[in-house]
């Protein structure tokens, strides 16, 4: 293959690896807008405020329990039939359901039947994105040169800042454009329309890619693992609870500086939804550039080391999250949340290489998908939800005392894996 034709299917496979990601996180990400602005008066009526703000944040919980069967299922066919058709296939289930919300009545029309279905479409959309980031980061390892492992493997990553600017960016515009009564009514419906037209990217993209080398190896030795997820818990089981401690760190970093903030900004500061948006864009600036640093650091070193320090900083960020989040200061505010997120970039950057590397080529889909999406349930799922109550009950302090124990869990698991991959 010439240079030029090389360069061109690198850039394919890593803008694949990209956009994929920034679709689904795209998608992800205008639920969480939507349950922190939106929802909870829309599908969860209540005379508390907080309560309504609770509702809306354990539906969007609810997309946590269905990623990891997500994980499981897509993951079987991953390591049995490719990598390639698994991607499309968990796009277009994940894009479906964030298009069927756009049509939801609310509670108003349809009574108890409204929520149900916003649940219902909300595990769709975990089932979805439950095998995504795992093919997504493989399509791009498998497919590094020698010492370039890592800085292949942040590319998935960054699809998280790319998906937020996105869905974060319109909700902003959308607000500056519309009255209050016309956005409740019918404008957050927009965002979720517009996800088909992002889908129909991401598949463009993935259709014409080529099984990855790693995976068309296992498939010249006629190796394909049977039950690849039985495969994964009876030899994989060490690998498999290191993986899911190892990211429970990057979801609560994430999710409280953007879903709990967002929330906690708007009902509990008091600034403006557009106000604290445009805050948050800013910040999310922050994670892409972590992501940049700790990719070039991790090849430079290794994952583990890297992914090890940013878990460290981890725990001091929860310990400046109570006087910098509740000084009323915007500018404090907005400090914490670019060092929060900076920092995120130095737990999740590294994992496109770590946690795959924790697993052998036959089950790395299963056992990639299985365990980032576990980690997602007890870093993720809950981290709104909690930090709300907590909040409520005792204070911001509380809740930085949560995140610093996803920190330390995180370590640990980093520990338990005992392998520079």
């Amino acid at each position: 293959m010439s240079q030029v034709a090389a360069g061109a299917s690198t850039r394919r496979i890593l803008g694949a690896s990209l956009v994929g990601t920034a679709v689904e996180f795209y998608d992800f990400y205008i639920y969480a807008t939507a349950a922190s602005l939106v929802f909870g008066p829309l599908f969860f009526p209540s005379k508390s405020a907080s309560l309504q703000l609770l509702s809306a944040y354990a539906s969007f919980a609810v997309a946590f329990v269905a990623r990891p069967v997500g994980g499981a299922f897509f993951g079987h066919f991953g390591d049995r039939i490719g990598r390639k058709s698994t991607l499309v296939a968990s796009l277009v289930v994940m894009g479906a359901s964030t298009f069927a919300i756009a049509f939801l009545p609310g509670y108003a029309v349809l009574g108890w039947g409204a929520p149900t279905l916003l649940c219902l479409l909300r595990f769709g959309q975990g089932f979805g994105l439950g095998g995504e980031w795992g093919g997504a980061a493989l399509l791009a390892v498998e497919n590094a040169p020698p010492g370039w492992r890592a800085r292949f493997g942040m590319f998935p990553q960054l699809g998280a800042p790319v998906g937020f600017i996105a869905a974060n960016g319109l909700f902003l515009l959308l607000g500056l454009w519309l009255t209050k009564a016309d956005f409740l009514a019918w404008g957050w419906r927009l965002p979720f329309l517009a996800s088909a037209a992002l889908v129909g990217l991401g598949l463009w993209v993935r259709v014409s890619l080529s099984e990855t080398p790693e995976f068309a190896a296992v498939m010249a030795r006629a190796h394909a693992t049977p039950a690849p997820l039985g495969e994964v818990l009876r030899r994989h089981g060490r690998a498999t609870l290191a993986g899911t401690l190892g990211v429970i760190c990057c979801f609560a970093l994430f999710y409280l500086a953007t879903a709990f903030a967002l929330g906690f900004g708007v009902t509990r500061l008091g600034y403006g939804r557009e106000t604290f948006l445009g805050v948050q864009l800013g910040a999310i600036l922050f994670l892409a550039a972590g992501i940049l640093a700790a990719g070039w650091l991790s090849d430079r070193t290794t994952p583990r080391t890297v992914l090890s320090l940013g878990c460290a900083a981890a725990v001091g960020v929860g310990a400046l999250l109570a006087p910098m989040m509740g000084s009323g200061s915007l500018l404090g505010v907005g400090a914490f949340l670019s060092l929060a997120l900076f920092v995120m970039g130095f737990v999740y950057g590294p994992l496109g290489a770590w946690l795959p590397g924790l697993f052998p080529p036959e089950v790395r889909y299963t056992g990639a998908s299985v365990a980032f999406n576990l980690g997602g349930v007890l870093g993720g799922g809950l981290a709104p939800v909690l930090a709300q109550a907590l909040s409520d009950r005792g204070g911001l302090a509380w809740v930085g005392a949560y995140l610093a124990t996803a920190a330390l869990a995180s370590l640990l698991g980093v520990g338990l894996a005992g392998r520079d991959v």
